[in-house]
């Protein structure tokens, strides 16, 4: 697909001096209760290797949070308080812990707003950081996007366009009418990622989201439905579920639907190999007499090869489309 030429159209500039491919640690003062973050470069820290070499001064009251240090916490027994002592030792390896378990436990600066913000504030991308975060926050992404989509080539929205309508080819038949009674009883008639209540008559305040979005070629089903309202069913919009729902969310999720918890957690989307790809190519090479066929053919050999789906056709389609 090709790019736009022009570096910036935006009008949006970098902020000088950030380095968005860093991660930040985030840690809430024990003595003063003030929101810290510390800049940790190109390498996640461990649990381990935070607890034993760890010296985060808060920035407000200048309370030093070191294994070392004696714990600030005047409703604990006195004894338990010196730094020396079993109880501060097992506190501070679960406040390391907490702060550098896992990727989602960091934090990353915008080069857009200059915000430091919690992992799930940024969208994935490979190979960028440590935590494989974009540069911008999802709140700058969305007004960059604003501002670029009008932009983009004719080409580009239309092989957009031309994916969606061949993956909704292969998928029909497929997917399924979802019961709103159920859904809305599901979900408790509330959205499930801000939890706002929404009326089921009011049809332009809701939307069913693709858990499992359909451009990876997931049907829309029982398990794979879940009610959103319209503010963040566009902010969802096609991202896997990992790069919008927080892990807990997934878990309930998961708990609600039924669906699989180990596909819907994965870090990089999964193109769904189970469906009848031959009763999709029938479908999409199903056209008018004025049709351009070898458009057509040539648009769904793209996608067969993009989504590695050459492997699901029958012998008769391979010669058919020419593989």
């Amino acid at each position: 697909m090709p790019r736009r030429l022009t570096a910036n159209v935006t009008g949006i500039e970098r902020i000088e001096g950030i380095r968005p491919s860093e991660a930040w640690v985030g840690f809430v003062c024990l003595k003063c209760c003030h929101q810290n973050h510390v800049n940790i470069g190109l390498e996640l820290l461990t649990p381990t290797s935070a607890y034993d070499t760890a010296n985060w001064k808060c920035e407000k009251c200048g309370y030093l949070h070191s294994k070392s240090s004696s714990l600030p916490f005047k409703n604990w027994p006195a004894a338990s308080r010196p730094g020396e002592s079993l109880a501060a030792q097992r506190f501070w390896l679960g406040f390391f812990r907490s702060a550098t378990e896992y990727p989602s436990s960091y934090w990353k600066q915008c080069n857009a707003c200059g915000r430091i913000l919690p992992f799930a504030a940024f969208s994935k991308h490979r190979n960028w950081g440590p935590l494989e975060l974009q540069m911008e926050c999802r709140g700058c992404k969305g007004g960059i996007n604003a501002i670029l989509n009008p932009l983009r080539s004719a080409q580009q929205h239309h092989e957009s366009a031309v994916r969606r309508r061949v993956a909704d080819l292969l998928l029909r038949g497929i997917n399924k009418s979802v019961d709103l009674d159920d859904l809305f009883l599901r979900f408790d008639s509330k959205c499930f990622k801000c939890a706002k209540a929404l009326d089921q008559k009011d049809r332009t305040t809701w939307a069913i989201d693709h858990i499992l979005p359909s451009r990876y070629l997931f049907p829309l089903t029982l398990e794979n439905a879940a009610l959103l309202c319209a503010g963040c069913n566009n902010s969802k919009h096609g991202r896997w579920p990992s790069e919008f729902y927080t892990n807990n969310e997934l878990i309930m999720l998961c708990k609600l639907t039924g669906a699989d918890l180990g596909l819907l957690a994965s870090t990089q989307p999964v193109v769904n190999k189970a469906i009848d790809v031959n009763a999709g190519v029938s479908r999409y090479l199903t056209v008018r007499e004025r049709s351009n066929l070898p458009k057509r053919i040539r648009e769904l050999k793209e996608l067969l090869v993009d989504y590695d789906l050459v492997g699901n056709l029958s012998l008769a389609n391979k010669q058919l489309l020419g593989f």
